[in-house]
């Protein structure tokens, strides 16, 4: 569950007081895994100034089993990473890790060397500080850029990030280009290069190719699946105002209808949709620009 991915492009400002009623409420209907917060300038993304507010309330949500959830707060240097690990209530930590120069310079203003070094920081920090850490490779199934790309990049991506101590990595889609024979494909091939990683996906699609991707997906074995409610958010350079986060309810429908257990029932995602849908008719324009992992 993205929302943070889904509001960081919005042009209004979600006052920080609908942002708490609108977080606790995913929690209170038993969404687990939940992208709250990022830790970045709000310069750059105002619609995240309020991170910290906003994590003082959350932080005291609670499932409807009792327990926490897990939330992400995404960081894209060192002064993010101690923001979030200053913060109560991120229990995780989630960085986008380009494997595209040209992206990685456009999104963080890193070489490859710089941004390694700080991975390497996250995982002690985090580690350190009883965090978890999860990196997600952006364009991980190839890039507009015209620079070198294939399955063998992002396995040593992969090994090095196990290297590293990183245990949780997500394979992002960034522009929405791969088809599901790409999805499926990277997936196998890659999948056992890392034992004891957990490798899930972040896919972005037009809203009609999107189940056909995800059941790609899990039929290669993939099971930790990113989303947005409703499909808001994505990245400004796919060239498709159609592309974007795959819908959460597309995903949930989509594993339920193969006998999945996904732990959250037909009335708690109508309730959340109507959430969602009622922040995005307020808050929402038709020249939205999200920023991507």
């Amino acid at each position: 569950m993205k929302p943070r991915d889904a509001w960081q492009g919005l042009q209004k400002i979600i006052p920080t007081e609908e942002k708490i009623k609108y977080l606790a409420g995913l929690v209170a209907l038993g969404f687990q895994h939940i992208d709250a917060v990022s830790f970045v300038s709000p310069k750059h993304v105002p619609q995240m100034a309020d991170s910290e507010a906003v994590m003082q309330q959350v932080s005291q949500a609670r499932l409807p089993s009792g327990e926490a959830p897990e939330i992400i707060g995404i960081v894209v240097n060192e002064q993010g990473l101690e923001r979030a690990l200053a913060t109560p209530g991120v229990t995780t930590i989630g960085y986008p890790y380009s494997i595209s120069a040209y992206f990685r310079r456009a999104n963080v203003n890193m070489s490859r060397a710089e941004t390694r070094t700080l991975v390497e920081k996250m995982q002690r920090d985090t580690k350190a500080a009883r965090r978890r850490l999860v990196v997600y490779i952006s364009m991980a199934f190839g890039n507009p850029y015209d620079e070198p790309w294939g399955p063998e990049i992002v396995e040593e991506t992969l090994v090095w990030l196990k290297g590293a101590g990183v245990r949780t990595v997500s394979l992002a889609d960034t522009v929405g280009a791969a088809s599901p024979e790409d999805v499926a494909d990277l997936y196998r091939a890659v999948k056992d290069c890392v034992a004891g990683v957990e490798i899930g996906v972040h896919l972005h699609s037009r809203p009609e190719g999107a189940a056909e991707k995800i059941l790609a997906a899990y039929e290669a074995g993939c099971r930790r699946f990113d989303g947005a409610l409703t499909g808001l958010g994505g990245c400004p350079f796919a060239g498709d105002a159609l592309v974007g986060n795959i819908a959460t309810e597309t995903v949930l429908t989509t594993l339920a209808a193969r006998g999945v257990a996904t732990g959250i029932d037909a009335k708690s995602l109508a309730i959340a949709c109507a959430m969602t849908g009622a922040l995005r008719e307020t808050y929402a324009h038709d020249a939205e620009a999200p920023r991507p992992n």
